[in-house]
């Protein structure tokens, strides 16, 4: 490959990773994929490129696919809740966020959303609704018919769109959510950490077997509670508690020295903690990891 080629391939590597990650929940596997997607690029015939970011885009969405298909099998057999990979987004890694709708379409929430989907469909509803492509366009791409790729958006859309709706994507009373519980995670304050849980508060952690985690998501006030209050007193002396931008939310940070121990994302609604997302898994931390020692 020329040096013009790597360098054309380089400006559109983050709209790339951008796609990845949202068809795969795993920054990981995206950056894989858009490996893959440079080596195809750097063995292709040029003269037969007309887009070259329409054609990179139908390779990662297809890579993906392919991805998808074999990683639902090991998912079914994964270790308690299987929650995406956390990416800090301050840093502009999955693109421009500057608007709710742009926030919401990387938040922890959607992307769990998204496990319910097919891989078609999660495909088509990315391509759809974070890329703004055209019903031809995404029929190009997945190499289906225009027709079909809309009943595969709107199968995708009912899927998810009454569970997205009880979202509240608001940046302003989330970092204030955020801002709370990290005082209070700080003070060891149980009661002021049980004062922001909404009464049906859900808890789910991904520990993946890696490390001690609630194999189900823990359902309501009081049984939220009463695990965060073990856990206060069981695991989280010397834990500090930072505040990162992960997946165009504030989120909350463990720490033990230099070791990054966990990272929990919010869903909030009426100011309260509707869901958290808290990932324990190390290995599904690396990543973020990374990106918290390069900045």
């Amino acid at each position: 490959m020329t040096t013009a080629t790597a360098d054309e391939f380089e400006t559109h590597r983050p709209r790339l990773f951008g796609l990845a990650y949202r068809m795969l929940g795993s920054a990981d596997e995206a950056e894989d994929t858009v490996q893959d997607a440079y080596l195809r690029f750097s063995g292709a015939d040029r003269t037969a490129i007309e887009y070259p970011a329409a054609w990179l885009a139908k390779v990662v969405t297809n890579l993906c696919l392919t991805r998808l298909t074999s990683a639902r099998a090991r998912r079914e057999q994964y270790v308690g809740p299987w929650l995406p990979e956390p990416v800090v987004t301050s840093d502009g890694v999955l693109g421009p966020l500057e608007s709710a709708e742009q926030r919401d379409a990387v938040s922890m929430a959607m992307l769990v959303l998204l496990e319910r989907l097919t891989p078609t469909e999660r495909a088509v509803y990315v391509l759809r609704e974070a890329f703004a492509y055209g019903h031809r366009e995404i029929a190009e791409a997945l190499e289906l018919s225009e027709a079909n790729c809309r009943q595969l958006y709107r199968r995708a859309v009912q899927r998810v769109g009454e569970e997205r709706a009880r979202f509240e994507p608001s940046r302003e009373r989330q970092e204030e959510l955020v801002r709370s519980f990290l005082t209070a995670a700080r003070d060891g304050d149980l009661g002021g950490l049980e004062k922001l849980l909404a009464a049906d508060v859900v808890w789910s952690s991904d520990g993946g077997g890696k490390v001690s985690a609630a194999r189900r998501p823990i359902e309501g006030r009081d049984k939220v509670f009463r695990f965060l209050a073990g856990a206060t007193r069981t695991f989280l002396a010397g834990v500090e508690f930072t505040a990162v931008e992960i997946n165009g939310a504030a989120a909350l940070a463990a720490w033990e020295g230099d070791t990054l121990l966990s990272v929990t994302a919010f869903d909030v609604r009426d100011g309260l903690v509707a869901h958290a997302w808290a990932v324990v898994n190390p290995d599904k931390l690396d990543f973020v990891r990374r990106q918290l020692a390069r900045a």
